[in-house]
């Protein structure tokens, strides 16, 4: 079978945008390639953060990506494996400065810092590409499910194999592909031309496990027609609502709720209802999941570890190569 990888940073709670636009594929994508998906908490450093909640939000998302239906033996933590870093290291050695410097997240993040009346910038927040590429290449990972917005990262990724396979005269890297995700980019319900997030604060996202009441309070809320949008033409606000009640198993309703929307009949209520019935209902599903994984939390921490530590195996015989094949000297085993 063909490898996956993918990742995701340990923000805390695991909102819809995250659900739909990743973490259901990763289920879907478990019987059909070896998979290995990975809580990102190097990549979570290069933004300020809360030191004493770190590890917390570690194992939160592990256990809701668990809840979620990800297997424990396809989970590690990336901290767990520090061949990571090091690999990150030496494709710094390979990585183009003029190409990571365009990288689009590096500006939109070190943007918002800003705005937050912060110029400090951490270097890592603009080496982070090249950690990630790391991520990929150190399991030779032949697809990586990602949205549009990650098409410059996968396209630096595979400039760096190349270049790597270049300087040691063998073709060992192979060139990632992209996998795209069937969910097109959800977004905030307060402002639906912006990504669903948490940097944006609590009304521009929606938590998986949040209670039902919670849930039908944001959906009722949501923006729906700003008012400026042409005749015959959905507004961000309706897609947003659409999209996210086809992602939830619904697109049978999602398609005639569409086709309503540009014949002009659509009640926004009966949209709204039908988005929150949705939602509730993937919701409950997986916060009884969780309820019975937080009964065994220790130990799945403990299983957690362990699988890192099989998973660490598969990275250190790439490091390994790796560095003898760039004419680094490894240690005796």
């Amino acid at each position: 079978m063909k490898t996956i990888l993918s990742l995701i940073q340990p923000t805390g709670d695991l909102h819809f945008g995250n659900y739909f636009g990743a973490v259901q594929n990763w289920v879907r994508l478990q019987g059909e390639y070896t998979c290995y998906f990975g809580v990102a908490d190097y990549h979570a450093i290069t933004m300020p953060y809360d030191t004493g909640k770190l590890r917390e939000n570690v194992w939160e998302i592990a256990f809701n990506l668990l809840a979620a239906g990800v297997r424990p033996g396809n989970l590690f933590i990336q901290s767990l494996i520090p061949e990571h870093a090091e690999l990150g290291w030496i494709l710094n050695c390979f990585a183009s400065y003029g190409q990571v410097t365009r990288m689009t997240q590096f500006k939109d993040k070190s943007q918002q810092t800003a705005s937050l009346g912060d110029d400090y910038v951490s270097v890592g927040l603009f080496d982070y590409p090249v950690l990630q590429a790391a991520d990929i290449l150190i399991y030779h990972a032949e697809l990586v499910p990602v949205g549009k917005d990650q098409e410059q990262h996968l396209e630096l990724t595979r400039n760096i194999a190349t270049r790597f396979n270049q300087q040691v005269g063998k073709a060992y890297f192979r060139a990632p592909e992209a996998l795209y995700t069937a969910t097109p980019k959800i977004a905030s319900p307060a402002d639906p031309t912006r990504k669903m997030g948490k940097s944006l604060g609590p009304k521009h996202y929606i938590n998986v496990f949040a209670e039902e009441a919670q849930i039908r309070k944001q959906i009722r809320s949501a923006v729906t027609d700003a008012g400026d949008t042409p005749a015959g033409e959905l507004s961000p606000g309706v897609t947003n609502l659409l999209a996210l009640l086809d992602a939830s198993g619904e697109g049978a309703k999602a398609v005639a709720m569409a086709q309503d929307a540009r014949n002009g009949t659509l009640r926004y209520a009966d949209l709204k209802q039908a988005t929150a019935d949705g939602l509730v209902a993937v919701s409950d599903h997986m916060r009884e999941r969780k309820a019975a994984i937080l009964m065994d939390g220790d130990a799945l921490k403990d299983e957690l570890r362990e699988t890192s530590a099989q998973i660490r195996t598969r990275a250190q015989e790439t490091l390994q190569e790796v560095k003898d094949l760039a004419g680094l000297i490894n240690p005796r085993l």
